[in-house]
């Protein structure tokens, strides 16, 4: 995989604009301090920076991360002559030569504005800083902010930036569709760094930054952490890191199978090769590990059914039984097989692996048909990541932050505006066709069947159980000790053979399955039928709008429910 396609760690950065000249030097050194320790924790991750350009701190992290080769993007609120209208000399020849050597993406105006509303000083305008502000805060990791720590009801000002990437309130009257969800959240994955910093105010005069914040002093800041920057980032934080650095790692190793296989991001072309990459990978891994899994408790199962069966042979089979007593030395070497197979598979995370990267690539999938869709098209802040995940572990954080980068990867893919029809055939497409409706509806019988045919077998195995002790029960008398014992040990394998595919069923939660790729094919149908009678295309993108919302919350509690099951070396 090129190195383009990896999964970045993106540093968002806001910033006062005019800073205490006496601590930019200091406020310099914190900085390239911060960026060397993300290179150094995480060589794996290549550094994106996030950089309005605005004059003051914006500009100062932009030279830093330039300097040390990381890829900067500039969202830019305002067209670039307008913009630079607000800028100092200085800071306007700076930001002329920065624009020259960084990617700038400019951000549309917000609904309701035009050229003629922002080319003024105005509410307008501020909006649109506003809303750079939140764009910045929305697809960034960890967000870099030069801050003095005070508040601020100054409409996209730091201080609002800093408290909608930590708690989800959006700053002044800009509005977004799921905002609501996350002002309610708990455990989320958003982390600040934070540089305190005095500020001059209008008249010169030099403004500290809050007490008892000193200037330059640094800390790692979260929902439910504030600590001093020399403890290190917080572990859970360093966790979520490192899944995106092992995301990374294996979509490396096993790249040539990934973009050679059967299984082509086509499906989901966005026109975007970075994001349709990285479905291809989470696709693939995902498919990959489950395979892992699913071999893994197959085999743990039978191990398990084996040691029973080696005891049963061991305390019931006659006595003068050629070999008997060696089971009990074939019961101690299964049950040692089967802790080394277990504490493989826990090592090497093939679980979790298979559960988060089919979670990022159902949230993938979501995400790429609602950008070919056009859903979305207008609102830079708002992507499937807002929907996804929101109430869970800081850990799974990592997947959301693949999908900031994701949607980071979306706004510069070409307009799909005529691809509406299309992403409902190839989506949603018909009953017995390639679609998602397709697919569950085959899925669902298939496992369907198969989880009667399984049944059946554990029900016979048990009928046979059930017959022979009826046997036992009325000619035990007549029949000696060995053919008894020899019967007992029939039962009991029999037994142990029926618990442990009932056990196999559980781990694999096959009930649980069929009753998901039943409800999927439910709404999958639903949304078919109303995309049928739906002739508005603004109305067909909010039926597919509420279709993505309701698989990404159906997938996030399919990940929930199978990270509870994890591989174990259970007992029958």
């Amino acid at each position: 995989m090129q190195a383009d396609a990896l999964t970045p760690l993106v540093i968002g950065v806001t910033s006062h604009r005019h800073l205490a000249a006496g601590e930019i030097e200091a406020i310099r050194l914190r900085v390239r301090d911060f960026f060397a320790q993300m290179q150094r924790e995480f060589p794996e991750l290549p550094l994106v920076v996030l950089s309005a350009l605005a004059e003051g701190g914006d500009q100062l992290v932009a030279e830093e991360a330039l300097s040390i080769g990381a890829r900067l993007i500039a969202p830019l609120p305002l067209p670039r002559a307008l913009y630079a209208e607000d800028f100092a000399d200085a800071a306007r020849t700076a930001f002329a030569d920065l624009c020259g050597r960084v990617e700038v993406l400019q951000l549309p105006l917000l609904p309701g504005n035009t050229l003629a509303d922002v080319a003024a000083p105005g509410p307008a305008r501020d909006h649109q800083y506003a809303q750079a502000g939140v764009f910045v805060a929305s697809h960034c990791h960890i967000l870099l902010a030069l801050w003095d720590g005070r508040d601020s009801e100054l409409l996209g000002g730091t201080a609002q930036i800093v408290r909608y990437h930590l708690h989800g309130i959006m700053p002044g009257t800009i509005e977004r569709r799921h905002a609501r969800h996350t002002v309610l959240d708990s455990g989320d994955e958003s982390l600040l760094y934070h540089i305190a910093c005095s500020r001059t105010d209008a008249d010169g005069a030099v403004r500290p930054p809050r007490p008892p914040l000193q200037p330059a002093q640094v800390r790692w800041v979260s929902q439910e952490h504030e600590r001093d920057a020399a403890e290190g980032m917080p572990d859970e934080f360093r966790r979520m890191f490192d899944y995106l650095r092992q995301f990374n790692a294996d979509a490396q190793r096993h790249a040539g199978s990934i973009f050679t296989s059967a299984i082509p991001p086509a499906s989901t072309a966005t026109g975007s090769a970075s994001i349709d990459k990285l479905f291809a990978a989470a696709d693939w891994l995902a498919v990959h590990f489950q395979r892992q899994v699913l071999r893994a408790m197959a085999g743990l199962s039978v191990l398990a059914a084996l040691m029973g069966i080696a005891f049963i042979g061991y305390s019931h089979l006659p006595e003068n039984l050629p070999y008997r007593d060696n089971a009990i030395y074939v019961f101690v070497i299964l049950f040692a097989a089967g802790v080394l197979l277990a504490r493989v598979a826990q090592r090497r995370g093939w679980h979790r692996r298979y559960i988060d990267y089919r979670a990022l690539a159902e949230g993938l999938r979501v995400q790429c048909y609602w950008l070919r869709a056009g859903v979305d098209a207008t609102t830079s802040g708002a992507f499937a990541h807002d929907n996804f995940l929101q109430k869970q572990d800081v850990e799974l954080g990592w997947i959301r932050n693949v999908m900031r980068t994701a949607g980071l990867y979306a706004i510069g893919a070409p307009a799909r505006s005529n691809d509406l029809s299309q992403v409902v055939a190839e989506w949603i497409g018909e009953p017995g066709g390639d679609g998602q409706l397709g697919y569950y509806s085959r899925k669902a019988e298939q496992c369907s069947r198969a989880h009667h045919r399984m049944q059946r077998l554990t029900h016979l195995l048990l009928a046979v159980v059930i017959a022979l002790s009826i046997f036992l029960a009325a000619f035990h008398r007549r029949l000696s000790a060995d053919v008894t014992a020899s019967l007992v040990a029939v039962m009991g394998a029999l037994a142990i053979v029926a618990a442990a595919r009932e056990s196999y069923a559980h781990r694999k939660a096959d009930k649980e399955l069929i009753k998901q790729y039943r409800y999927m094919r439910g709404i999958f149908a639903n949304a078919h039928r109303k995309l049928d009678a739906e002739p508005d295309p603004d109305g067909r993108r909010d039926i597919l709008r509420a279709l993505g919302e309701a698989a990404l919350a159906e997938h996030a509690e399919w990940a929930l429910m199978h990270r509870e099951r994890p591989l174990e070396h259970g007992k029958l």
